[in-house]
């Protein structure tokens, strides 16, 4: 397989060592390097992404325009084959090659906030750039990606057609999914009254979707673009939220270890508006505390609704996986929610510094 894709790019297997790259659960990512070149060599997941050629086409228009508009930004794009095709494809297995970034380095859990800080400005800065670009020029790569209404109604059917031994154990789950349904009505509302504009977001901002530089930490462009399709910043603002604010991941069983970090959620505000500030309008920048809520619920949502379906969708290690995601999931949505009088302080003093930076700037 490695020499028949390569072999497409004009690079001769036998001058490269090839290794397993990466922490990503989706796509198959190796490193393929020597002395002098360095290369991504991804293998995409075609269960999940039923239609690479829309992440292709996607990325192709993105990167024309990001060509025009700015050229300077670190864009990694796939590289063409030397037939000038997008991907490589084997026994319908769809492969493709990047440039590998040299001196950067990316991390899988947030540290410190300004890790959070870095990031948060490099996902804002890429909505920002693409903000006069015509979404409707993409396509979506994976239907219903962030469609919370429809989760919400895929855990109601879940809950009609599950067994009675599953409704027992996940009772308190359930309850507080039916609980928080508020959230679910919230964005509905917001959509229907066009509160939100649709824009280009990520919609997958994990930490390690952040290239930065090795010696300094500083962000230096957003990577695995396989999600950017049409959406609203509260997904990228939520899943920012969801991934950065505790140190416990969703793979926790241990609930006392899950808090949230208060410089983190500071961190992450102060670098996503120092780009999308002078983008979003005042009715969205309302929504900013919202969009923690939007995401974590979500998830919460899709884990609880797997586990009474028999478990069919997320990979599973031990008996009730989904349902420990799904409570660790529940908690840090209470533990956010009970926060937000924080956050409003918090968001109310970056924003009165800022503008006491303005005033000393203008004096």
């Amino acid at each position: 397989m490695f020499q028949e894709v390569l072999g497409a790019y004009g690079l001769n297997v036998e001058k490269f060592k090839i290794e397993p790259f990466g922490s990503g659960l989706i796509n198959h990512t190796w490193k393929v390097y020597s002395e002098e070149l360095a290369y991504i060599l991804q293998e995409v997941n075609t269960e999940v992404f039923r239609q690479p050629q829309n992440i292709a086409q996607n990325i192709e228009t993105i990167k024309k325009y990001l060509d025009q508009t700015a050229p300077k930004y670190l864009f990694v794009a796939p590289i063409s084959t030397t037939d000038g095709n997008d991907f490589v494809v084997i026994d319908d297995h769809f492969y493709r090659v990047f440039p590998f970034v040299e001196n950067s380095c990316s991390i899988d859990f947030v540290h410190r906030p300004e890790q959070a800080y870095h990031a948060a400005k490099q996902f804002g800065k890429f909505t920002r750039m693409l903000c006069a670009f015509n979404v409707k020029k993409l396509k979506p790569t994976i239907e219903d990606f962030h469609n919370l209404p429809l989760r919400v109604e895929q855990f109601k059917t879940a809950l009609e057609q599950a067994t009675k031994e599953r409704i027992k154990e996940a009772k308190f789950a359930i309850e507080e999914i039916i609980r928080h349904y508020d959230i679910e009505e919230q964005y509905g509302h917001m959509v229907d009254s066009s509160a939100l504009n649709l824009r280009v977001v990520h919609h997958d901002t994990k930490i390690s979707n952040v290239l930065l530089q090795v010696d300094t930490g500083v962000g230096l462009c957003v990577i695995d673009l396989d999600t950017v399709m049409p959406g609203y910043f509260i997904s990228d603002v939520g899943d920012m939220m969801r991934t950065y604010l505790s140190e416990a991941n969703e793979e926790e069983k241990d609930f006392s270890k899950i808090a949230i970090r208060e410089d983190v959620f500071a961190a992450i505000h102060k670098g996503y508006m120092e780009e999308m500030d002078p983008v979003l309008n005042f009715t969205e920048k309302q929504f900013f505390i919202y969009a923690g809520k939007f995401m974590i619920y979500m998830q919460a949502v899709r884990f609880i609704a797997d586990f009474l379906n028999g478990d069919t969708y997320y990979k599973t290690n031990y008996a009730g996986h989904n349902l420990v995601r799904g409570l660790n999931q529940i908690d840090l949505l209470n533990k956010y929610i009970e926060k937000q009088s924080r956050f409003e302080e918090i968001i109310k003093k970056i924003n009165q510094d800022r503008m006491s930076d303005s005033k000393t700037i203008l004096n």
